[in-house]
């Protein structure tokens, strides 16, 4: 059985009831960030998940992380794929609430409230928040998936 369904031939897939497609926006994510960082994440799960389970969809997402580019993503691509981020290229975004921001943001997109893409400060950012992140998505994943 393959692990990767994107590489796999039909064959080489098991017939069980588990199948995960991690799914990735491709968008901007600040000048630091490379376009595929939701994609990475989604992955990640994908592949710490990938032990028999049942599985429905699940968003990969952390309760109280902050927006988009900001310290929960880059701390992310810290821990997975440390090599993608620009760190001498870290900056501050808008820092408002995303509950501020979300009119905007529905109506025009990310750049009408941050020239950068970022929102909030990914200068805090480490590879010990990523992994700490990173297990906390994948424990709530399995949980919505236990049911």
């Amino acid at each position: 059985m393959t692990h990767d369904l994107g590489r796999a031939a039909w064959p080489e897939t098991d017939r069980g009831p588990l199948l995960l497609v991690p799914v990735g926006s491709v968008e901007l994510h600040g000048p630091a960030l490379p376009l595929t960082t939701d994609t990475t994440v989604a992955s990640a799960v994908d592949v710490l998940l990938s032990e028999g389970r049942a599985a429905s969809w699940a968003a990969c997402a952390a309760p109280g992380s902050d927006a988009h580019a900001g310290l929960t993503e880059t701390s992310l691509l810290l821990h997975l794929a440390p090599q993608t981020v620009r760190v001498d290229l870290l900056e501050p975004g808008d820092t408002r609430p995303v509950t501020e921001l979300m009119p905007a943001l529905r109506s025009r997109g990310v750049r009408a409230v941050s020239a950068n893409g970022v929102l909030g400060d990914p200068t805090g950012a480490s590879a010990e928040e990523g992994r700490r992140v990173l297990d906390v998505m994948v424990d709530r994943v399995v949980a919505e998936v236990a049911g």
